[in-house]
């Protein structure tokens, strides 16, 4: 994958930034994508933020895995984010593993692979990263951003941080903090990785050895909270595998037992053990409300931008009470705020899914912002 990623685009930001952790970071890079075209005006820009096993590779076929962008079912001609209409930016995230400054990236200092001597990093730097990439594009003042689960995080903290800088936003299936049982699905898969005897501390590359095990589980384990309990059970059931009757034998003797397995296999090929630890530690720190010393509508206060939250009925990972928690918030500084719920058994995944009503309110959201901009830049 490495020598793929060698021929992605990529920005180098030569200036100094200062991460949450205290530590300077400069000549470091951000791999990106884009879609669509971007009009005179500079005024149809979305920038996509992508959750935590995303990349910038939002539609199309993805060049390093051959596999279709991670968010197809949103992102394209004609689709709900309209790359006829719109020009679409997504980059991969501060400590990601395709193309952006990680774990994986070398160490001036030490000539060597960082590994887990990489600085700690936050949904902050992560946003803060992006805007070199929004001054290199020349975009002033995006239409929109928008993303789902960690992306939606990103949303809330871009919208937080630079209030000027986007007309709308839609933080889609996310909270403003972490919930103590999302930390401790988080710890799981990073113990699944570390208890790996290949992850070697963090040193994998320095062996032929790779924690594709632990990285697998902590896939397996993940997945799981996607997915709903009803949707498990419509689509596995206690289906087995093979028809006829048991192994006895700790073979995957049920569909879902099969199907997880491929899920964690299918996952080592494309995703780096560190910039799993990384990225989930940084979900885990992200708590908007703490920034702004516990009192979340502080975040968002005297903003312009309009929001449109969005949440679905069947996700437990991130439910619909948390969203309303930023629907709350937003409401009490006077923030222009919509909120669709959208049934859906399909779980947390749904925002990555073919389900028509989430597809329709954000095309309906988008539109309608589209058109405001248009009567004001008169495009």
């Amino acid at each position: 994958m490495n020598n793929k990623i060698k021929n992605i685009k990529k920005l180098i930001v030569k200036d100094s930034l200062e991460l949450d952790c205290g530590k300077l970071i400069k000549n470091f890079s951000i791999a990106y994508e884009t879609y669509g075209t971007l009009n005179k005006n500079k005024s149809n820009a979305i920038l996509v933020f992508h959750a935590l096993t995303g990349d910038q590779f939002v539609t199309n076929i993805n060049p390093v895995t051959n596999r279709e962008g991670w968010w197809a079912t949103a992102v394209g001609p004609g689709k709900a984010i309209d790359t006829n209409k719109y020009f679409i930016i997504c980059s991969n995230v501060l400590a990601g593993c395709m193309g952006s400054f990680g774990p994986g990236e070398i160490n001036p200092e030490t000539n060597e692979l960082f590994g887990t001597t990489f600085p700690i990093i936050t949904i902050k730097d992560m946003v803060k990263a992006q805007i070199y990439l929004l001054k290199y594009l020349g975009i002033e003042k995006l239409l929109s951003v928008a993303g789902g689960s960690m992306g939606g995080m990103q949303v809330l903290q871009f919208s937080s941080l630079y209030p000027d800088k986007t007309y709308s936003a839609i933080p889609i299936a996310c909270s403003a903090s972490h919930s103590a049982q999302n930390i401790a699905l988080n710890e799981l898969g990073r113990q699944a990785i570390m208890a790996d005897p290949n992850w070697n501390k963090g040193n994998y590359f320095k062996t032929d050895l790779s924690p594709n095990k632990g990285l697998a589980v902590a896939r397996m384990a993940a997945h799981i909270t996607y997915l709903s309990k009803k949707g498990l059970q419509e689509k596995f059931g206690r289906k087995l595998q093979e028809k006829g009757s048991l192994k006895f034998s700790f073979d995957a003797d049920f569909q879902i037992e099969s199907y997880l397995r491929y899920q964690g296999s299918n996952f080592v090929d494309r995703f780096d053990a560190n910039s799993y630890l990384y990225i989930t530690r940084a979900m885990d720190y992200f708590d908007l409300e703490k920034q702004f010393n516990g009192n979340l509508s502080l975040a968002f206060k005297n903003t312009k931008t309009k929001f449109c939250v969005i949440s679905f009925s069947s996700d437990w990972l991130y439910p619909t009470a948390e969203n309303k928690e930023i629907v709350i918030a937003l409401n009490a500084c006077g923030a222009n705020v919509s909120f669709v719920e959208v049934n859906s058994d399909k779980g947390h995944d749904s925002f990555l899914l073919n389900v028509p009503e989430f597809l329709k309110t954000l095309s309906e959201f988008l539109n309608s912002i589209y058109n405001e901009v248009s009567n004001e830049k008169r495009i």
